[in-house]
């Protein structure tokens, strides 16, 4: 393993960590915190502990790390709560981790007014993951974002450069409806 990788995803996870825990923890954006965001600015917030982040990450254990135009990455500890029957980590947690990459980099290429929803999600386990690697990262990466359509890519690497999944998606983007003035109130 590769322990000068790890010590820095070690220390980027305790600094994100740190900004979360000073923001409003898990839950939903209000109307009146994204008007007027693009994605790429709401997910920004979000690592600044600006706006909540979402509560499955914290049932699930693992969080983004950060994003850029076109890329989210998100890390995650694959502890023995998450195992299967057979003793590895069980392939939902997979298939959640990098749903969330991929919907994540997609979201950051959304302009203000426009969302998106998966409407296709294709993962590849190819190596089964134990408690014994102390972490893993999902790094989702936008092929292409069209009015209509988003296509994505991720993987799923240990520390050491090990692949344990690949995934892709495919999203369909659109209008957010307009809110009425009562509806923006918390």
């Amino acid at each position: 393993m590769t322990t000068a990788l790890l010590d820095t995803w070690l220390h980027e996870e305790t600094e994100t960590n740190r900004l979360l825990a000073a923001g409003p923890g898990p839950g939903v954006a209000t109307p009146a915190q994204v008007a007027g965001r693009n994605g790429l600015e709401l997910m920004q917030a979000m690592l600044r502990g600006e706006l909540p982040y979402a509560s499955i990450a914290r049932t699930l254990d693992f969080m983004l790390i950060s994003v850029a135009e076109g890329t989210a990455v998100f890390q995650g500890i694959p502890g023995p709560h998450l195992l299967n029957p057979m003793g590895t980590i069980h392939g939902g947690w997979f298939a959640t981790l990098l749903d969330s990459a991929l919907g994540c980099a997609v979201h950051t290429r959304m302009p203000a007014g426009r969302g998106y929803t998966t409407a296709e999600l294709s993962v590849n386990i190819v190596r089964a993951l134990t408690p014994q690697v102390p972490r893993v990262r999902a790094i989702g990466k936008v092929l292409h974002c069209g009015r209509q359509l988003a296509t994505a890519d991720a993987q799923l690497v240990g520390p050491d450069g090990t692949l344990y999944a690949h995934a892709t998606t495919t999203c369909l983007v659109f209008d957010l409806p307009s809110r009425p003035a009562s509806a923006t109130a918390p």
